[in-house]
């Protein structure tokens, strides 16, 4: 005949506590929060840092990215930019266009280097040395090619007539 199961000597067997919700909950945070702080620093790939051991000073650091380091010509071979250099064409002589008098009169007198000198003359400003010159240069100039054209610009003559012509207003009011 067979017996009975004895029931196991010492302490009854207690139920294996079941956890919470809460419970379970507050250990999956530890256990991510613990899984986020394992692995490398941000930008240790691109900067790794160099192990300072006494032995290894004389010896070169390790690069830890991948790939060959080699150097790739980027133009086929031979033909860089920098060993092949353009050849300055020698410019042929270009003649220079003959303005008639009255086109160079009438350019020298709309330029605008010229009124602003004037202009600043008259405010009673010193020119610099290279200024004045040129405003000479060019005052002659138009005085050259008045004279070609026969424009006549008698500042005297033509203030004697005014004055002339005032006085004879005057005397016959």
């Amino acid at each position: 005949m067979k017996q009975p199961a004895s029931a196991p000597r010492g302490k009854p067997a207690a139920k294996a506590k079941r956890k919470s919700r809460e419970d379970l909950n507050q250990e999956a945070r530890d256990r991510k929060r613990d899984k986020k702080h394992s692995g490398h620093k941000s930008g240790s790939r691109a900067n790794p840092e160099t192990q300072t051991a006494g032995k290894g000073q004389g010896k070169k650091s390790q690069d830890p990215r991948l790939g060959s380091k080699t150097p790739v010509a980027l133009v086929a071979d031979g033909k860089t930019q920098t060993a092949k250099k353009p050849e300055a064409k020698p410019k042929p002589k270009a003649e220079k266009v003959r303005l008639t008098p009255q086109e160079e009169l009438a350019k020298l007198e709309n330029d605008e280097r010229l009124d602003t000198l004037l202009d600043r003359l008259e405010n009673g400003e010193t020119l610099s040395g290279e200024d004045q010159a040129w405003l000479d240069q060019t005052l002659d100039r138009i005085d050259e090619l008045m004279e070609m054209l026969g424009i006549a610009l008698d500042d005297e003559a033509e203030d004697e007539q005014a004055e002339e012509d005032m006085m004879r207003l005057l005397k016959g009011n």
